[in-house]
């Protein structure tokens, strides 16, 4: 289609064919979120040795700790985004191309840099342990910063509180 059947199709109202609309992935929901880290742990139930098993309950335990408070951030923040692919997509897709392969090749066989499979999965584990940590951290001291502020509020409108500092005659 020519630009004026192009323009001629948008003043009817209609969608120039050669148009593609491309539907965005909806959003998953806090259960979502929380079923695929659940999955993700009934996965690996008796098929995975201690180290990897820990790791993953690391991981799932702070998806499940961060899911009621992915409401704090903003639309289309990174942290968030990091913490619903870690749950989704990043932890699933590592364990699931660990539990692929034969045991005994994946615990023993060095296919990467000198590590097995089971060493590059337990590397894999605690790099996504450790981002989700660092975020975790950052929304819990943005919460203790916000009961800090408050204190400090409360303080200077109603005087005296335990969160004065002896010595500086502060109310």
């Amino acid at each position: 289609m020519s630009a004026l059947g192009d323009l001629v199709a948008r003043l009817l109202g209609r969608r120039p064919r050669h148009v593609v609309v491309l539907e965005e992935d909806p959003v998953p929901t806090a259960e979502q979120i929380a079923t695929a880290v659940r999955d993700v742990e009934a996965s690996i139930e008796g098929r995975v040795p201690a180290a990897v098993t820990a790791r993953v309950h690391r991981i799932t335990g702070t998806v499940e700790n961060m899911v009621p408070r992915l409401d704090r951030f903003g639309v289309g923040d990174r942290q968030a985004y990091t913490v619903v692919a870690t749950a989704t997509s990043y932890l699933p897709e590592a364990v699931e191309g660990y539990l692929r392969l034969p045991r005994d090749f994946a615990d023993r066989r060095v296919v990467s840099r000198g590590k097995t499979s089971l060493m590059l999965l337990c590397d894999q584990l605690d790099l996504l342990a450790v981002t989700l940590e660092k975020i975790s951290d950052a929304v819990y001291r943005a919460d203790a910063q916000a009961l800090v502020a408050h204190g400090q509020f409360l303080a200077e409108k109603f005087g005296q509180s335990s969160l004065d500092v002896p010595g500086t005659g502060a109310p």
